[in-house]
């Protein structure tokens, strides 16, 4: 696409195509938006204390996850109703993704069955890690055959958000009327979703809770890795380790959730330290230069997640936009390395003046 030279371009062509309703959905967050402005500002906030004169000769930005060896560290992370952006929705994403080398995690509200998802992509040598994100549900046995048609339809992992029971306090999306139009709608519908009038929120979110057990209902149902989404405490953190979570995804939810909560910058050091390498760690929130990755591996991930920016670019160009968006951001990365003397990622730590 031309003229479009980094992530925020496709924000501003997006918002020339999307109704003000998918606008306020997509790009809004929780109540006054702190989180959402913070967690941007906060990759920004850090900075890189550059190493010259080092030997960068077979330099690469390969990392490994769960085994198996990436291209790059960046994934797309589950976003819900991706046809709002653009007609293919998350079939066009997951084409773009395994066209760069890029992991993709797939929402449980897809508006694309997961199982045509998974056949277009899942044959494609070059591509990244296909996931599925599940949302905890009082339906036990909903969440169990989700997983399990997962695992059969090709997917390698599965990804359990637990810091969403219910929706956060959306004034944006609120005041713009916002509701899911019907070609948008879940392909998997999850019954029970929608808070019933007479109930409370506390006892809703106490029904739609993650439990520390649906770690192993899910890995029973599937036999795939489960990672947690949304860890920002040690203590959970820990937990979910000796739990037998897979890995762990640091973020509060881009800001969607609850405003204020701490950013994946002041969490993510603390919960690599604690742990100590027991399990991957990713990060999402705010992501959007190649300078924010290299800070996010230096802090102790071992890759990120982009959301919103994958919804811009699938607005503005489709398919190709969201493969544009992939290629300027490994491209940033590869700047930021050389241009701090680090030949491969193991050596971001030492670039980053804490």
């Amino acid at each position: 696409m031309n003229g479009v030279v980094n992530l925020a371009d496709f924000e501003a062509l997006a918002r020339d195509k999307l109704d003000a309703a998918a606008w306020a959905y997509i790009a809004g967050g929780a109540a006054d938006e702190i989180s959402v402005r913070e967690n941007e500002a906060a990759w920004g906030a850090l900075r890189l204390l550059p190493r010259v004169l080092q030997d960068l000769a077979g330099g690469h930005t390969r990392c490994t996850l769960l085994g198996r060896e990436l291209a790059h560290p960046v994934l797309l992370a589950p976003v819900a109703h991706q046809r709002l952006a653009h007609p293919d929705g998350e079939a066009a994403t997951a084409l773009a993704a395994a066209a760069q080398g890029a992991g993709f995690v797939l929402s449980a509200q897809t508006s694309v069955p997961l199982q045509q998802v998974a056949a277009l992509v899942r044959h494609d040598a070059g591509r990244g890690p296909l996931w599925l994100q599940i949302y905890p549900h009082p339906d036990t046995g909903f969440m169990a055959a989700l997983a399990a048609q997962a695992a059969e339809a090709g997917f390698e992992a599965l990804v359990l958000t637990v810091d969403a029971p219910l929706h956060g306090a959306r004034d944006r999306a609120r005041r713009a009327a916002f509701t899911v139009p019907a070609h948008a709608q879940p392909a998997h519908v999850r019954p029970a979703w929608e808070m019933p009038a007479d109930m409370s929120r506390f006892d809703f979110a106490a029904a739609h809770a993650p439990r520390w057990q649906h770690i192993e209902l899910l890995a029973d149902a599937s036999r795939l890795p489960v990672l947690l989404k949304g860890v920002l405490q040690v203590d959970d953190a820990r937990e979910a380790v000796q739990r037998g979570a897979a890995g762990l995804i640091v973020s509060n939810h881009g800001g969607r959730t609850l405003d204020t909560a701490v950013g994946a910058t002041q969490a993510l050091p603390r919960i690599a330290q604690a742990l100590a390498g027991a399990v991957p760690l990713l990060v999402d929130g705010g992501i959007r230069r190649g300078t924010d990755v290299l800070k996010a591996i230096a802090l102790g991930a071992s890759a990120v997640l982009v959301g919103r920016p994958q919804l811009f670019a699938l607005a503005a160009g489709g398919a190709a936009g969201v493969a544009q968006m992939l290629r300027l951001l490994r491209d940033e990365l590869e700047i930021a390395m050389a241009l701090t003397g680090c030949r491969t990622l193991a050596d971001a730590p030492r670039v980053l003046l804490r």
